[in-house]
């Protein structure tokens, strides 16, 4: 691209009313000062000046232009101010020309550039942005219907999924500053190494938005950690995958859901988001059901699970993050399977509702079984209240559960209670921990009625299993909200 001369510059296109008002005014300044005019539509516009045909975009977009007609300052080749739309006094000073426009109306708002045209700003970008994808294209033929072609190839969850086009990818480029080769993990099973361009291909794949990714970046990089173990949770044939609980900025600015149906349908950013780790997996990892992905009976969460931990004044508890060492923006994964409901309308003091809580979870794997999974326990706000009033905080309530959770020889024993199931020898001697230290998990998430909160039991634990990771989420790429 020719460098764009110094003095002022007008993008202009005849096919915007404001423009069309603005030609005289645009004359007025040419006899003025120094003014080159790029038009996006029509050489021949504005008639009688100069003009630079911009037809190819490239000027518009190089210099970022959203709203026709633009004006800028350029001095020694950087741009040092700019206004849109017209305003005559905001033009007049802008110029330092008085007396422009006499007869115009004061102002008009401007229209939409054509570089931001749907569709458009995604091509201009691939054309010229340098952005050269390295994935692999596949050609598909006229009639071929796309949705089919990706579920024919084993591209999809089962659900109907979106095209990745070159444009789509690289509009969701877009949404992170990291290089699009820069390796994030090295997926299992296969132990393929995943680009950022991989993520944002299975990102639009999944329906996510640009904004999604930085969250998407993390989870696979959280759930591809060795402590995590996530060829292990492919490969169990117990129900567990990934289930991905956000904390931070990011969750308002994303909009994703904390309150009612937290856990359920309905939003898109913690649906798409939970499903394109998911879909990294398949595609990139290789783990497919009836492949390695031996589950004998799954979960509905294998498709996605994710949800944002509310945040607000009313939650007892600090973010869950934060009490693991990450303040901000972060995403927390934990191998899980469904969810246990936990039923209790008439405890009105943390002493009673705990004892609750420890009752349900006794039962996480099997009610005779010890320091063999973890739990993430999610408190809805109707239980958070008692709670609060209570002065209980998460360690408070951690500390209380402990005890409570101390399993018996006798109920731990095969055989005992008439049932086959319970620890070996050698473990079915003395008192145990339902859970290992650290191995309860707790998040506050819910609508504000119902006195429910839910246990997601985990996997095989600690060494011999999965461990919780939680990373931060890169938010340099973002506006301030």
């Amino acid at each position: 691209m020719a460098t764009v001369p110094d003095g002022l510059v007008a993008v202009v296109k005849r096919d915007c009313p404001t423009c069309t008002l603005v030609e005289p005014v645009l004359g007025q300044l040419a006899a003025a000062v120094p003014l080159t005019v790029y038009s996006q539509d029509d050489p021949a516009f504005p008639d009688g000046l100069p003009v630079v045909d911009d037809r190819e975009l490239e000027t518009s977009w190089r210099l970022g232009v959203e709203t026709v007609p633009t004006l800028l300052r350029v001095e020694d080749g950087v741009e040092t101010g700019r206004v849109v739309g017209w305003l005559r006094s905001q033009w007049e000073e802008f110029t330092g020309v008085r007396g422009l426009g006499d007869g115009l109306p004061e102002h008009r708002p401007g229209c939409g550039s054509r570089s931001v045209e749907w569709g458009v700003e995604e091509e201009l970008a691939r054309r010229y942005g340098g952005r050269v994808l390295a994935s692999r294209q596949v050609e598909l033929a006229d009639l071929e219907d796309d949705v089919e072609a990706m579920y024919d190839r084993g591209w999809t969850d089962g659900l109907p999924t979106v095209t990745p086009t070159e444009e789509r990818v690289v509009r969701m480029l877009a949404g992170t500053s990291r290089a699009p080769d820069e390796v994030v993990a090295v997926v299992p099973p296969d132990l393929v190494e995943c680009t950022v361009e991989k993520v944002a291909v299975n990102a639009v794949l999944a329906g996510c938005l640009p904004e999604h990714l930085p969250v998407v970046l993390a989870a696979v990089e959280a759930a591809c950690r060795d402590e995590f173990a996530l060829h292990g949770v492919l490969a169990t044939t117990y129900f567990a995958g990934p289930v991905l609980v956000v904390n931070g900025p990011v969750t308002r600015r994303l909009r994703m859901n904390s309150g009612i149906n937290a856990l359920g349908q309905g939003n898109r950013a913690n649906a798409t988001i939970g499903r394109a780790l998911q879909l990294v997996v398949r595609n990139v990892g290789g783990g497919r059901p009836g492949e390695v992905d031996r589950a004998t009976l799954g979960s509905p969460g294998k498709f996605t699970f994710c949800f944002a931990e509310a945040e607000d004044e009313l939650s007892p508890f600090e973010p869950l993050a934060a009490s693991r060492g990450v303040p901000g923006s972060a995403v927390t994964v934990f191998a899980g399977s469904g969810l246990i409901p936990v039923t209790d309308q008439a405890s009105r003091t943390p002493e009673s509702l705990a004892r609750t809580y420890a009752l349900v979870l006794r039962t996480v794997g099997h009610p005779k079984s010890a320091l063999g999974m973890d739990a993430l326990l999610i408190v809805s706000p109707e239980h958070g209240r008692v709670f609060r009033e209570g002065g209980w905080d998460r360690a408070r309530l951690l500390a209380e559960l402990e005890p409570l959770l101390v399993m018996q020889p006798d109920e731990l024993r095969r055989g005992s209670l008439g049932i086959a199931e319970g620890m070996p020898p050698g473990l079915d001697d003395r008192p145990l921990p339902k859970f290992r230290t650290g191995g309860l998990l707790v998040a506050y998430a819910g609508g504000p009625a119902g006195m429910f909160s839910a246990v997601v039991g985990g996997w095989a634990s600690g060494a011999t299993g999965s461990s919780p990771v939680t990373v931060p989420i890169e938010e340099a790429a973002w506006p301030a909200s």
